[in-house]
Order: C-alpha cells, then structure tokens, then sequence
C-alpha cells in the first residue's frame, strides 16, 4: 500500500535531489567554516576540558540561606 501512494505523488524524484543537495550545501558550508577558524580558537577549545570550574553551591545551602 505504501509503495502505491508513493508512486501517485508526482514529483518524488525531486525530493531525494533537493535533500542530497540541501546535505551537501551544509557539509561544505561547516568544512569551509572550521578551515577558516584561527589556531588560538582551536587550542581554547581543546583546553576546556582540563579548565577548573569554582565549586557550586548546593541547593540546600541556598535554601536554608534563604528561609
């Protein structure tokens, strides 16, 4: 049933063309991004990892601050 109403709806090959080329564009679209982002982003990226935080305060300790 399904393989019939596909075959009715006229125009479908034109879907999977348009959805290859919407992918495509974006792919290269982020490729062509990275290549152009500076070495110092890069190394602050790969540094966040390793980066210490300050401590967060618990939920309780606000609340009895708070009452």
């Amino acid at each position: 049933m399904i393989k019939n109403v596909l075959t009715h709806i006229g125009g479908v090959g034109a879907y999977g063309v348009i959805s290859i080329l919407i992918f495509m564009t974006v792919f290269v679209a982020v490729a062509i991004w990275m290549l152009c982002l500076k070495k110092s982003y890069y190394s602050s990226m790969q540094s966040l990892p390793l980066e210490e935080d300050a401590p967060l305060k618990k939920n309780s300790d606000q609340n009895r601050n708070s009452n």
